[in-house]
């Protein structure tokens, strides 16, 4: 068995990964076409595979992979108690995208959470329903909000462009990633002043539930030092 690392099949992301290894003497690239997820790698004892960001915590958690890049945001929201499960080797210093609450610019009392708890109330009472945040991370933002001591409110999913959905008039706040801000601006939405739940990047990612024997071990313990981790 090889040490088995995942990293993101396409995209910016698969392109910044590889050339953080490559500037630490890891060589890696795809095999055949942008269609096959096959990839080599030269300078390191492991193998490589190709997978969507998003699939990669499954693939940590389940222990089918020793190690993945992916985003932080995504292991966090994904995986339960996820510092039993996974262990942070290294943040990459790429992949950088804050998730975010947002409310519309038209409510101008509302610039903190304080404010958003209070309106959340109003808003049950005048409605008879509790104020609706759309989100794809609800794990991360409900743990936020709770420990921020927002109440009155409900998640919604939203798996599409999340920032429509106060225009759409399918929720009244958001949380979302964002890297720039510009997409909240052009949607009329502003981000609370002490609204961050989460500044992710991509980071490398070490699971606790894949098979670690000896010959792994001292695999894992050989990139390190290329890598210059330990």
């Amino acid at each position: 068995m090889s040490l088995k690392l995942a990293v993101p099949s396409k995209g910016r992301l698969m392109e910044k990964t590889f050339d953080w290894f490559a500037t630490r003497g890891i060589v890696m690239q795809r095999s055949g076409s942008d269609r096959e997820y096959a990839a080599r790698v030269d300078g390191a004892d492991l193998q490589l595979l190709l997978l969507s960001a998003s699939e990669i915590p499954r693939e940590l958690q389940a222990g089918r992979i020793h190690l993945g890049v992916t985003g932080s945001d995504l292991v966090r929201e994904r995986i339960p108690l996820w510092e039993q499960v996974v262990a942070e080797l290294a943040p990459m210093g790429f992949g950088f995208a804050d998730l975010v609450i947002a409310v519309p610019k038209l409510w101008v009392d509302v610039e903190t959470l304080d404010d958003l708890d209070v309106v959340a109330a109003d808003f049950r009472e005048a409605h008879g329903f509790r104020l609706r945040i759309a989100t794809k991370y609800h794990r991360l933002v409900r743990e936020f909000l709770q420990d921020s001591g927002v109440a009155d409110y409900q998640l919604v999913d939203s798996q599409g462009a999340t920032e429509g959905t106060v225009k759409h008039q399918t929720a009244e706040a958001i949380a979302d990633i964002t890297s720039t801000g510009e997409t909240l601006r052009a949607n009329h939405l502003k981000i609370l002043s002490d609204g961050l739940v989460h500044r992710s990047q991509a980071t490398l990612f070490k699971s606790r539930a894949a098979p670690w024997d000896d010959d792994i071990r001292a695999a894992l313990h050989t990139l390190q030092d290329k890598l210059e981790l330990l």
